[in-house]
């Protein structure tokens, strides 16, 4: 996959968090929010949302990369990074 822009990470979170929760409301879950908490995500939640992350973005997501999730920001940046990281350096 090529790398995600922080506007193309940020939908690939918010529509996979809308899978897991289909009425998920993005107006209450400020960018620096735990999205878990506002939106009420338990742990197979998270997990389901760990998955579809990895599966849409064919990146590896491990358990030490958890804490990298909590918030939209740092997904996002999280995306960003690691898909840059998998695609190389650019030519």
């Amino acid at each position: 996959m090529k790398p995600l822009d922080n506007t193309e990470a940020r939908t690939v979170v918010e529509e996979s968090i809308s899978r897991i929760v289909p009425d998920a409301d993005f107006t209450l879950v400020g960018p620096d929010d735990k999205f878990r908490d506002v939106l009420e995500l338990d742990s197979l939640d998270f997990l389901s949302l760990v998955e579809l992350l990895a599966e849409r973005t064919g990146i590896r997501i491990d358990e030490e990369d958890y804490p990298e999730l909590t918030t939209l920001s740092d997904a996002t940046r999280f995306l960003v990074d690691r898909t840059k990281d998998e695609a190389g350096p650019a030519l």
